[in-house]
C-alpha cells in the first residue's frame, strides 16, 4: 500500500445535468495513508464527485488521477474499491458464495475467509443475502471491497443500516487499514463519524470545496461558544440582547447562549441571575458544518 503518487488527484472537475450544475470546478489532492471526511449538505455534489472519482461518470471539464492514473487504470489493477450507498447483491446466494464469486474478478485477492473476518461476517456465510439485514449486506459489500487489498477505498454512507457496535467495528478496522498506507475517502451524514475518525475534513457546497482541514481546524472555523446553564424562568429577550450574544435557546430550566465572548456571559449569568451549573463549550462539527454549507463561506486552506 505504498505509492510514489497523490492517492487522488482532483483538478477542476466540472459535471453539469442539463441546467443543473452538480460539480463546479472542484480541486482535492488526498496523499496516501489519509481518512478524509467528505462532507456537505443533499445536493451538494458529493455522489457526483465520488462517480467520477471512480470512473463511473465522465467529468464535462477538469482531470481525474488516481494513485498517478485513470481510474479505469486503478479499478482494473484492484487498487482502488468502494462501498456504495446502493448495489445489487444476488439475494439467492449466501454471503459465502457471493465472496467466492466475486473473488473471481481479480487476478490476485485476500482470502474469502479473511475478508469475511475483517468485515466481522464470517459467522453468517451461510447465511442467504436475501435474510441478511441492511447492515450485515453492507457489511457483505465491505468484505467485496476487501477483496483486492486495494490502496485506496471510497465509502458513499458506508455505515447506513448497521448499529453502533457496528458502526464501531467498522470503523476501528478501517482506521487499522490506514495505519498500513491505505487511503480512505468516506462521505457520510453521520458528522460524529468524521469527527471520531477523519484525520481531515473537506467540506463542499454547490459542487465547490467551501473549507479544507483538520477536525479542528473546520470547528475553529464557526466562530464562538456555548454557554449552558441551568436558570429556571430566564429571560430570553434581555439574554439575547447582551453584547456578543448571537442567539439564545431556553430548553425547560436551562439556558443556551451562543455568543463570542463566553467570558462575559458566563460573568453575567453567576453574578446577575440566579444561574447555576454553568458550562462552556466550544462549536462542535455540527455547527461549523451548519454554518459553512448554509452559507458563502471562504475555504481554509
Amino acid at each position: 500500500m505504498t505509492s510514489t503518487h497523490p492517492a487522488v488527484e482532483l483538478d477542476g472537475l466540472t459535471k453539469t445535468f442539463g441546467a443543473v450544475t452538480a460539480v463546479d470546478g472542484l480541486s482535492l489532492r488526498v496523499q496516501p495513508g489519509e481518512v478524509v471526511a467528505f462532507l456537505g449538505p443533499n445536493g451538494a455534489g458529493k455522489t457526483t464527485t465520488i462517480d467520477m472519482l471512480l470512473g463511473l461518470a465522465r467529468p464535462d471539464a477538469g482531470t481525474v488521477r488516481i494513485l498517478g492514473g485513470t481510474p479505469d487504470n486503478a479499478v482494473a489493477r484492484g487498487r482502488v474499491a468502494a462501498v456504495l450507498q446502493t448495489g445489487g447483491l444476488l439475494k439467492d446466494l449466501t454471503v459465502g458464495e457471493t465472496v467466492e464469486m466475486s473473488a473471481h474478478f481479480y487476478r490476485h485477492t485476500r482470502p474469502a475467509v479473511e475478508v469475511l473476518e475483517r468485515a466481522g461476517i464470517a459467522d453468517i456465510a451461510a447465511r442467504v443475502v436475501g435474510r441478511c439485514s441492511g447492515g450485515q449486506q453492507q457489511r457483505l459489500r465491505f468484505a467485496l471491497a476487501l477483496l483486492p487489498d486495494p490502496d485506496l477505498m471510497v465509502l458513499d454512507e458506508p455505515t447506513t443500516g448497521m448499529d453502533v457496535e457496528g458502526r464501531r467495528d467498522f470503523w476501528q478496522a478501517l482506521r487499522r487499514d490506514a495505519r498500513a498506507g491505505r487511503t480512505v475517502i468516506f462521505a457520510t451524514h453521520y458528522l460524529d463519524e468524521a469527527d471520531a475518525y477523519a484525520d481531515r475534513i473537506v467540506l463542499v457546497r454547490q459542487g465547490r470545496v467551501v473549507a479544507d482541514g483538520t477536525t479542528a481546524e473546520i470547528k475553529n472555523l464557526a466562530a464562538g461558544r456555548t454557554v449552558r446553564a441551568t436558570l429556571p424562568g430566564a429571560d430570553q429577550a434581555a439574554l439575547a440582547a447582551l453584547p456578543g450574544v448571537d442567539a439564545v435557546e431556553v430548553r425547560g430550566d436551562s439556558v443556551l447562549v451562543r455568543t463570542g465572548d463566553s467570558d462575559a456571559i458566563a460573568r453575567h449569568l453567576l453574578t446577575r441571575t440566579a444561574a447555576r451549573d454553568v458550562e462552556i463549550t466550544s462549536r462542535n462539527l455540527e455547527d461549523a458544518f451548519l454554518a459553512l454549507t448554509t452559507a458563502q463561506t471562504g475555504a481554509l486552506r
